[in-house]
């Protein structure tokens, strides 16, 4: 492949976004090489200010309507312009790119989240039927002939220092997902915070009204990283995307998962990685009948810190030719 090709990287928001930005840094791809497809909202705005941006149509799961509208999409910007690798870490807009691209015989790459701990999401699934697109998995404990482990996106992080602390502010976010609010949560840490001086309150689809807190449906995400650089706590939903925001800021954070019982989320994929990230020392995995005061003191006490993540040399890498 000629090293001057761009490369296109395709993901729907949220925790795909953050982790296909981080693979894009470790691969080596340059920015100005850098071609996205992806949801538009406050995270990809702030996330992918100065690059090459295509907004694709909002793709929620199961919505077969605007998935056909991500294909259209997908043939026209595959026609439109070569690329030299087509990268992705799903959900649908994986679905939709990658096997039009191996099609075109270019060399497509599919990154599983690191949401899926026990096997492939409904995405991995689908795009792993087509045998020209390379696919990689972040547990080694389900990687296989088809899917080959080469580190997660959460082995640039390690359990920092710990200094007790009383917390007195906090940030509460739980993404942007739309069509599923995560109102249990709100319910459950309004008066636990009650006495603090400061919190932030992002909310999504929650509605809130009732319960005596202003919240933002959603947030810039540079200024949700001042937000929680400068708390003293951080719940979040076990999201991959709200997990890596809080890491890189050096907060261990409160990670509640969604559940599907309640119309939180289509499955129970967060479990897991709200399990993974508590495993690592990185985060406290609670349920939301779980949390408690003693909970947010102990996380506030908390820290994370960066380390040198491994290479990703064994992924076919754009800058080495592959």
């Amino acid at each position: 492949m000629n090293v001057h090709e761009d490369v296109l990287l395709v993901c729907s928001g949220g925790g795909h976004l953050r982790q296909l930005a981080g693979f894009a840094e470790r691969l080596g791809i340059a920015r100005e090489r850098q071609v996205w497809v992806t949801f538009r909202n406050g995270l990809s705005e702030s996330l992918l200010e100065g690059r090459r941006v295509i907004w694709a149509p909002f793709t929620a799961p199961r919505d077969l309507r605007n998935f056909a509208r991500l294909v259209l999409l997908a043939r026209r910007v595959l026609a439109r312009q070569r690329f030299g690798h087509v990268i992705s870490t799903g959900s649908s807009p994986a679905a939709a790119f990658l096997p039009l691209a191996v099609r075109k015989g270019i060399p497509a790459s599919y990154i599983e989240s690191a949401a899926r701990a026990d096997g492939p999401s409904v995405t991995g699934r689908i795009v792993s039927r087509f045998p020209r697109i390379r696919t990689y998995c972040q547990y080694p404990a389900w990687a296989d002939e088809r899917w080959q482990y080469r580190g997660s996106v959460f082995d640039g992080y390690t359990p920092g220092a710990v200094t007790p602390i009383m917390p007195r502010s906090a940030v509460v976010s739980v993404g942007t997902q739309e069509g599923f609010p995560f109102d249990r949560l709100f319910a459950k840490v309004v008066p636990l915070l009650a006495d603090f001086d400061r919190v932030l309150f992002q909310t999504g689809d929650a509605d809130v009204s009732h319960l005596g807190i202003t919240g933002v449906p959603s947030i810039a995400h540079a200024d949700l990283k001042a937000a929680i650089r400068d708390a003293d706590v951080v719940i979040t939903h076990a999201g991959v995307g709200g997990a890596l925001t809080a890491l890189d800021l050096g907060k261990h954070p409160i990670m509640i998962p969604r559940s599907a019982q309640h119309g939180e989320h289509v499955d129970d994929h967060q479990v897991q990685v709200a399990r993974e990230l508590d495993r690592r020392g990185l985060a406290t995995a609670r349920s939301v009948e779980e949390l408690s005061s003693r909970d947010i003191v102990e996380a506030a006490s908390k820290s994370v810190r960066a380390v040198a993540p491994p290479r990703l040399d064994l992924i076919p890498s754009p800058v080495a030719g592959a």
